[in-house]
């Protein structure tokens, strides 16, 4: 079924998927006011407002003020902040501390373990933070970053990252960066890594750069429009073929009650509970 094809399902219908495994992470710049509201009522998994590239530094105070305006008034979101050797770094954990609707931060171009530290302990402690790793230094630093207390998540600023060492936008070439996230993100004993954002308006190519990630172990993407989002999130949940093997091999096992009868079946049962998990989060069923 074509995914346009599909029922459509009401917000309030809509499951609320936990952020370790979110799949689709949406940036909004928060100088479009007007489409918090529009966010947060899309299929994003999370919607990350985000007052740091997305906005000149002359209106980086107004927009501070305009989330957090929007976070104490009833609204929810992550919000993606400026790095830590800004100026701008400490006014935006100021502001947001102890909002309500404050779920997390997203803080950009994190190249050290201390600088997650800080973050969490400036937001009182209280508030995971996605490490958004965008440079050849964060990745070395990715193994102390995914470990650091406070970190959450890894994410990948494939833009800045390429910009930083002049590696194209090529699937190998990004394979190497992709792939010691998802390392330092087992290692670090956090969730998979969220990849970076596709830019563009092509369907086929955010789905194949989406399957990439999803190979290489990355378990989330960053979007930039509304229209992504049931691509990404249908090729980073499993397929209803994956579901109907997980609940088959599952009935299976307690059939026989729960013996292992080969060396097989011990990753196949990790495998299947893994899958069976993600399909009640997503709301994937079997056909």
């Amino acid at each position: 079924m074509a995914i346009d094809d599909r029922p459509r399902t009401s917000t309030s219908e809509r499951r609320a998927v936990p952020a370790e495994i979110s799949r689709s992470w949406l940036l909004v710049a928060a100088t479009a006011e007007h489409g918090f509201d529009r966010a947060a009522r899309s299929r994003a998994d999370q919607v990350v407002l985000d007052i740091e590239d997305a906005v000149d530094p002359k209106r980086k105070p107004e927009a501070r003020a305009t989330v957090a305006a929007w976070l104490a008034g009833g609204g929810s979101a992550w919000v993606r902040i400026n790095d830590v050797t800004t100026p701008f770094w400490a006014d935006d954990v100021e502001a947001l501390r102890g909002l309500p609707g404050l779920r997390g931060v997203v803080l950009a171009k994190t190249e050290a373990a201390e600088q997650v530290t800080d973050t969490w302990h400036r937001l009182g402690g209280t508030h995971p933070v996605v490490a958004l790793v965008e440079s050849a230094l964060g990745i070395e630093e990715s193994t102390a970053i995914a470990r650091a207390k406070g970190a959450f998540r890894l994410a990948f600023g494939s833009g800045d990252y390429r910009r930083d060492t002049g590696t194209s936008a090529d699937t190998l070439a990004m394979a190497y960066p992709r792939s010691r996230l998802v390392v330092a993100s087992r290692v670090g004993d956090l969730p998979g890594p969220i990849d970076g954002p596709t830019v563009g308006t092509s369907h086929p190519i955010l789905r194949e750069q989406a399957q990439v990630a999803v190979a290489l172990g990355l378990t989330g993407k960053l979007c930039l429009d509304t229209d992504q989002l049931p691509v990404i999130n249908e090729v980073i949940s499993p397929t209803p073929a994956d579901v109907a093997w997980a609940r088959d091999f599952l009935d299976d096992f307690e059939a026989r009650d729960r013996m292992v009868r080969d060396g097989s079946d011990l990753p196949r049962l990790g495998r299947a509970q893994k899958i069976e998990r993600l399909a009640q989060a997503f709301g994937v069923e079997p056909r």
